[in-house]
């Protein structure tokens, strides 16, 4: 702590949107109690730090870390370890760094092509030469680096030690404001913190116990997306054939997306003793499909089968859209990797 006796507080933007970091404003006029209670060490979002200050840190100075984001390049792993090394708590802040997220989708794929998208074979690129960013490039002014872009996204805990994890895209802010009132407490009350590990400001309860919409018996001969139906009110949007990761998803959010007629999208993660919340959501799915009639010849039924599953046009993206990093696939086995999901 510094010499007034106030906690340090960090937050980092590693591989995401930005999205978490505006979620610390939306916490109202509780940002005026952070201000109070404690001292911003580092945050590069509002306030013009450089790394040089955090290395100039002691071990442990900082207090609390707010991490977001994925980890998708050298510079971000080097300030996972840097962080967490000048940091007593470190925080998983929102679902890119709980789980990977959306930046981990892109582990579907490989560092090559992905380059080649963005750089070569793009309609909106002029790039005739083919060029692509180099690590390191010789100008006469001297050398120009960059940081090394890996093969495989990761979250933060498969890089350093976690010791909490706030989830959502982006976490809401009562959840924000109750995590950091914990924490404060441990530190300056001496208030037991929660244990090493937790996911923090959940309900453990699927985000189907928090939804309000009436729920029946579910039978879905198909699936729609978002623009092909207007759902009716007040029904649970699953029964209408419009995916939602309820079922699968742990709760704390208030459900707030199914209550104005858009399924839950699983950001905030699997719930406790779920190994692999896309495979959780794809069980869900098979019990519901109705396709078929007793005595059916099995080659016919599988065929139904297939034409209700082939109505979710992007299954990956659909159940692992937030999970990808913690999830049993990890990465797809693509030219170029030896399909262990190393980091480069």
């Amino acid at each position: 702590m510094t010499e007034n006796g106030k906690p340090k507080l960090a937050m980092y933007w590693a591989a995401s949107c930005g999205g978490c970091e505006i979620s610390v404003l939306n916490i109202h006029e509780h940002i005026l109690t952070v201000d109070e209670i404690f001292d911003i060490a580092f945050f590069p979002c509002i306030a013009d730090f450089k790394v040089h200050h955090v290395e100039s840190y002691p071990d442990g100075y900082i207090d609390v870390c707010l991490w977001n984001g994925a980890i998708r390049n050298s510079e971000g792993e080097h300030m996972a370890h840097l962080l967490r090394q000048k940091s007593k708590v470190m925080v998983a802040y929102g679902s890119c760094a709980y789980e990977g997220c959306i930046p981990a989708l892109s582990n579907l794929t490989s560092k090559e092509a992905t380059f080649n998208t963005v750089y070569i074979d793009n309609p909106t690129i002029d790039n005739p030469e083919g060029i692509i960013p180099l690590t390191s490039v010789n100008v006469p002014e001297g050398e120009l680096t960059l940081p090394e872009f890996y093969h495989t996204v990761k979250s933060l805990d498969q890089v350093i030690d976690v010791d909490y994890y706030l989830p959502g895209c982006p976490p809401e802010p009562p959840q924000i404001w109750a995590v950091l009132q914990v924490i404060v407490a441990g530190l300056l009350e001496g208030a037991p913190l929660p244990p090493k590990g937790s996911v923090v400001g959940v309900t453990n309860v699927a985000v189907c116990e928090e939804c309000k919409l009436k729920k029946g018996e579910k039978e879905i001969s198909r699936f729609y997306r978002p623009y092909e139906i207007v759902p009716e009110p007040d029904v649970c949007l699953l029964e209408q054939g419009i995916v939602c990761m309820g079922p699968a998803t742990n709760g704390g959010c208030g459900a707030l997306c199914p209550q104005v007629g858009i399924g839950c999208r699983g950001c905030y993660g699997p719930l406790p003793g779920v190994e692999d919340q896309g495979a959780k959501m794809l069980s869900a799915i098979a019990s519901v499909i109705g396709a078929g009639e007793v005595g059916m010849e099995e080659r016919e039924l599988e065929q139904r089968i297939q034409a209700v599953v082939d109505t979710i046009p992007d299954p990956a993206g659909t159940f692992y859209r937030f999970s990808m990093a913690h999830s049993l696939l990890r990465r797809a086995k693509v030219n170029g990797s030896n399909g262990k999901g190393e980091a480069k």
